[in-house]
């Protein structure tokens, strides 16, 4: 028999982090803004959440971080020169990121890891069921991971995470987790976590990457959470103890993800990802292809 779960319409979006891989392009402005071809980075992780069906959405900020509020606000002064000259095209690009959703921001104070930032969104989510989507992992419209989150979050209550199957010499990388098959093929059980293992201890080879469905126990775990791993509060941990014990707050599920990902976190996966979308864009894809292989061809 199907239970029934409160449906999730809040997305949280942490963006506190200091870029500092990127450096120095973000001593001054926030990584998440910078450009994925002609969009920030920030502005795919929004669109996905809305796709979803989640158009009330809460980013966790720090210091230096108020051109992420600008860029989804109202800029009435470019789009009255844009209004002047005609260019109506340009103009709906302004306005898009400015209609896609109910935008709330909080402040991390301390940069105190990605479990705190996610605690600072409990008085706005309160007692519901919420995604969590970070912003350095954009996931291809074309295959929607979050939608079938919500769809297991609904039918098994609890919480879920998205799974990738890495090369066990990359696990180090991601929190890893311990899994057990159900009678769906892409939805495992959780039984374990935990964060960036050497691969002689890593219980799989499935790793964590940046979409989260949990169920709002998670902010009294948190609460309780101490500092792991860099000295950080842990979303990992905190899923740990719920994978654990289901009555804290359900159980804990994975989607295994087979789609397309980009990731912006590294400076060489951040400029793959450019190339990739650029040479799927229609309006930029066959001069650009045809571009870049050329340029293949020269250094070859």
């Amino acid at each position: 028999m199907t239970q029934s779960h409160p449906r999730i319409s809040k997305a949280v979006i942490p963006a506190a982090g200091l870029g500092t891989r990127f450096l120095p392009a973000t001593k001054a402005t926030p990584k998440e803004m910078l450009p994925v071809v002609d969009k920030p980075a920030i502005q795919y992780v929004v669109e996905e959440a809305v796709s979803a069906g989640l158009d009330d959405v809460l980013m966790v900020t720090g210091r230096n971080k108020r051109p992420l509020e600008d860029h989804f606000d109202r800029n009435y002064e470019l789009e009255s020169a844009l209004e002047k000259k005609g260019d109506a095209r340009r103009l709906a690009k302004v306005q898009e990121s400015s209609d896609l959703a109910t935008m709330h921001y909080v402040r991390q104070g301390d940069p105190r890891g990605l479990g705190h930032a996610v605690l600072c969104a409990a008085p706005h989510v309160g007692n519901e069921p919420f995604a969590v989507l970070l912003g350095d992992d954009l996931i291809d419209p074309r295959d929607p991971l979050l939608q079938r989150m919500i769809e297991v979050q609904e039918l098994y209550g609890g919480s879920v995470v998205a799974l990738m199957e890495v090369a066990p010499e990359q696990i180090h990388l991601y929190g890893c987790a311990a899994v057990e098959c159900t009678a769906d093929s892409d939805v495992v059980k959780v039984s374990g976590l935990v964060e960036k293992p050497e691969p002689a201890d890593a219980p799989s080879n499935y790793a964590i990457i940046g979409r989260y469905v949990l169920d709002p126990a998670v902010f009294e775990v948190l609460r309780e959470t101490e500092p792991g791993r860099g000295g950080e509060i842990q979303l990992t941990d905190a899923l740990q103890l719920l994978a654990q014990d289901e009555k804290v707050g359900g159980p804990v599920h994975g989607v295994v993800f087979k789609g397309r990902r980009y990731d912006t976190g590294d400076r060489g996966d951040y400029l793959r990802a450019i190339v990739r979308l650029a040479c799927e864009r229609e309006d930029l894809g066959p001069d650009f292809r045809s571009w870049l292989r050329s340029y293949v061809t020269e250094e070859m």
